[in-house]
């Protein structure tokens, strides 16, 4: 008869203990310890090691001898996707996307598989009914004859199908609910999520199967499950965005076969998610001409230039602490460019109530908005509206100094696509310049510079 055995595991790194600690010894992090019931068989003969090594068939090799050529990858027809992938799918390759509940990972892994009639698919579900995927299929208004569809959380028969089936790619939904019935422990839990998720890799690079993990995440924001999960796959997306908002952002976390610095847009949308090729002409509203506290920066999230609408309202304080807030922009760097206004500049905004909007519902975190953030300010202060046809893009230092920035090009190049006569940049950048433009080139070196350009 078989052991019982009770370990606790590290939900985080997947650190083994026979009983409880508080902090991980591995990891550092603290009450991450939970535990875990496995099944030992009893063994009373010693592995034998010596014939398992003679039976191995692969040698090493030296490193001057091995083939690197371009891994063939798979179209998956959706531009965003490719992109985020590093130009579509690799033969063999394990990915995870992770996301919030009903943010629209199954419904995009759904419409990119139903576009790929050429492509057997078998589309796994442990968390809806066949008839359930029917009716979001039917909504997408796309159907295909070649995608098979399993509702099963159990790996071993899950395997069977595959065998059976023979599918081109496979699709997990989610990780989380699939179960081998050689551990004790519920779905989900740390060990059956990291023993799950080996035999799926395990299973891809023998028969050079792509599948598709969909995984949840936690409270934290992270994927659900012992960390070791991330270092088995080979490619993590994170599907990310706001449910009050239409845009959604997929972005690459980890590429074992492409960048990371890559990044797609979506708009969701009645009948699925519609690709964003030019994300600038949506974030962006065309009746503020007039209006003051507007400013447009040209910022770049991953390796893409677009262009984003800064709002900023300044009142006086009601109540005695004036309030700082912002929406899609750290606060912290926030009360860092107004103690450069207030210091540096002069501006007293010390009594008065400051709130910034990045509008769209986007995070950015490029410091290159920096200068588009106290031009809305002081524009929304002064109650003096910025000309619609002038764009910016600097880094504010806390002397007051414009920064220069990367990739300023593409900055000024998405600039003049749009239609934009005039772009403020610092000046150390225009040393670097070759390609030629249209667009008016304002460079500056310092923030008084950068207003007496503005308002004159």
């Amino acid at each position: 008869m078989a052991k019982e055995k009770t370990v606790y595991v590290c939900s985080n790194c997947g650190q083994e203990s026979p009983k409880w600690v508080g902090k991980c010894p591995s990891c550092g992090q603290w009450n991450t310890y939970v535990e875990e019931i496995v099944r030992k068989e009893p063994s009373n003969t010693r592995p034998q090691i010596l014939p398992t090594l003679e039976k191995s068939k692969n040698k090493p090799l030296p490193l001057s001898d091995i083939n690197a050529g371009e891994e063939p990858r798979i179209d998956m027809h959706d531009e965003e996707l490719n992109r985020v992938l590093g130009g579509g799918l690799v033969r063999g390759s394990l990915v995870l996307i992770g996301g919030e509940p009903g943010i629209g990972k199954s419904t995009l892994i759904l419409q990119t598989v139903l576009r790929m009639p050429e492509k057997r698919i078998l589309y796994v579900s442990g968390e809806e009914s066949a008839r359930q995927l029917k009716l979001r299929a039917d909504r997408l208004t796309r159907t295909s004859s070649d995608c098979l569809i399993a509702c099963e959380t159990s790996l071993e028969q899950i395997f069977v199908h595959i065998k059976n089936t023979r599918p081109d790619l496979v699709v997990i939904d989610s990780i989380q609910t699939i179960s081998t019935e050689a551990l004790e422990s519920s779905p989900g839990s740390i060990t059956q999520v990291r023993e799950c998720a080996a035999s799926i890799l395990r299973f891809a690079k023998e028969s050079h199967t792509p599948v598709i993990l969909i995984g949840h995440i936690n409270k934290e924001g992270t994927l659900a499950g012992p960390k070791v999960l991330e270092h088995i796959v080979d490619t993590v997306l994170q599907f990310e965005g706001d449910q009050h908002y239409m845009y959604r952002i997929l972005r690459s976390i980890k590429n074992r076969f492409g960048s990371t610095a890559e990044l797609g847009i979506y708009e969701m949308r009645q009948d699925g998610l519609r690709q964003v090729s030019n994300p600038s002409e949506l974030l962006l509203s065309q009746d503020h001409e007039g209006m003051s506290g507007v400013a447009i920066a040209s910022a770049i999230e991953g390796i893409r230039p677009f262009l984003i609408e800064t709002q900023a309202l300044v009142s006086s304080a009601v109540y005695g602490n004036p309030q700082r807030s912002a929406t899609g922009f750290d606060t912290r760097r926030m009360n860092m460019l107004l103690a450069v206004l207030e210091k540096r500049v002069g501006f007293k905004l010390a009594q008065k109530d400051v709130f910034l909007n990045i509008a769209g519902g986007l995070k950015v975190n490029d410091p290159a908005i920096d200068l588009s953030v106290i031009s809305a300010i002081l524009s929304s202060n002064m109650d003096v509206a910025i000309e619609p046809e002038v764009c910016m893009a600097g880094e504010v230092g806390l002397s007051g100094e414009i920064r220069p920035v990367n990739r300023i090009e593409q900055r000024i190049g998405e600039a003049e696509k749009l239609g934009f006569k005039r772009f403020i940049l610092p000046r150390q950048n225009l040393q670097g310049l070759t390609a030629k433009t249209k667009i008016e080139l304002v460079p500056v070196r310092k923030v008084e510079e950068a207003f007496r350009s503005l308002f004159g």
